[in-house]
């Protein structure tokens, strides 16, 4: 059996940037991917949106983390030259009765540290975005969007730059837990077992699974997981018709069918929410039909026949319909009694946002002073 430090199970945003960390504060990584190539699963079918942390409640690790990940995100993009934009939010209401709804996410941001959101009336609204229809909005000037595949492929750089090595289509199949650290069954073309130390479940959707087949993982450790599908409609034909991203008041299961661009323009809509117990990555075209309604009530200059299926995503959810949306869960040995061993579930938006401020909390369970080995700042 072969042994190495660490190994992290996931080649997404999270597991690359839990490698980078590792890697910087001197530990030997492997990474495990099953998927051919980083990213291929939650990291590439989102919004690619940089996320204020306004939402969340209070003393949460959503709210926590997204809010200094955030300010991270951005200073990693700027020192790597990660392409990126600072595009700005606006969260509307589209009638009186959703304005109380406002005031809650502006109380909210405060108490998590968002303190520069703006209220905004009709008029401010139209000077912004002349083709939003609101009562009133709120104006978040923090949010932006990001490339998300290069912000991978600077993590993964980071992390080889270091010392972790990624092995692709290598599949962790179990694996148990002993006296003398941890032992992982990694199948794929060249099977092996790799001792180690420390292990990161990062696996995404596959988190539960991958942690149910440690023999050692208490089963009353691992949540539930809930999936829920979101699927995205690109506009077609013309200018984009806004600058800004345009967010509606958060219905139940997500943030709403939202505006979000991309870096070269291209205008998206969604997700919406659509729960499931399988994956299905195909956008059912039918579904155009409940985006029309629930756009038209922020831009009812919206063109029949101008939405055309772009793609979708699952969100891997430890809450399901009816229920309060369930916080991120970051396990470490003292929640599951394995030592070195980090379980990650439920990490959905603000995942992507939160990316190195989580890497940096998982180091803190796992490396005593990890700054002291030499990551030095993030």
């Amino acid at each position: 059996m072969e042994r190495v430090e660490c190994v992290v199970v996931g080649a997404g945003v999270i597991g690359l940037a839990v490698a980078r960390r590792l890697a910087r504060a001197g530990c030997d990584v492997v990474v495990t991917e099953a998927a051919a190539g980083i990213g291929t699963g939650i990291s590439s079918r989102n919004s690619e949106v940089i996320h204020g942390g306004m939402y969340y409640p209070s003393d949460s690790l959503r709210a926590r983390l997204c809010v200094t990940g955030g300010r991270a995100l951005y200073a990693y993009c700027a020192g790597r030259g990660i392409p990126h934009r600072r595009l700005g939010k606006l969260i509307v209401a589209t009638d009186p009765a959703q304005e109380a709804g406002l005031a809650a996410i502006q109380r909210q941001g405060r108490i998590n540290g968002v303190t520069d959101l703006v209220r905004l009336g009709t008029d401010e609204v139209r000077v912004l975005e002349p083709e939003v229809k609101c009562v009133a909005a709120l104006f978040s000037p923090a949010t932006g969007i990001v490339d998300s595949h290069a912000l991978m492929l600077a993590l993964r750089g980071d992390a080889e730059s270091h010392g972790a090595v990624l092995a692709f289509n290598s599949p962790v199949l179990g694996g148990r837990v002993s006296d003398h650290g941890l032992s992982v069954t990694v199948g794929g073309t060249d099977p092996i077992t790799l001792g180690c130390r420390m292990l990161v479940n990062a696996a995404g959707l596959s988190a539960q699974t991958v942690a149910a087949g440690f023999d050692g993982v208490p089963a009353a450790t691992i949540p539930r997981q809930v999936l829920a599908k979101g699927s995205y409609f690109a506009l077609t034909g013309g200018a984009a018709p806004f600058g800004r991203l345009v967010y509606p008041i958060p219905p139940e299961g997500g943030l709403g069918i939202h505006v979000t661009l991309d870096l070269g323009g291209q205008v998206r809509f969604g997700p919406d929410v659509e729960w499931t117990d399988h994956l299905d990555y195909r956008v059912d075209p039918r579904r155009a039909g409940s985006f029309y309604g629930a756009i038209r009530r922020y831009w009812p200059g919206l063109p029949d026949g101008a939405l055309s299926p772009a793609y979708a995503g699952i969100r891997p959810k430890l809450s399901g319909p009816g229920q309060p949306a369930a916080d991120f869960v970051i396990q470490g040995p003292a929640d599951h009694g394995v030592p070195g061993l980090v379980n990650l579930y439920g990490i959905e938006s603000p995942g992507l946002t939160a990316s190195l401020a989580i890497a940096d909390h998982v180091a803190e369970l796992l490396v005593p002073d990890p700054d002291h080995r030499g990551a030095g700042p993030t």
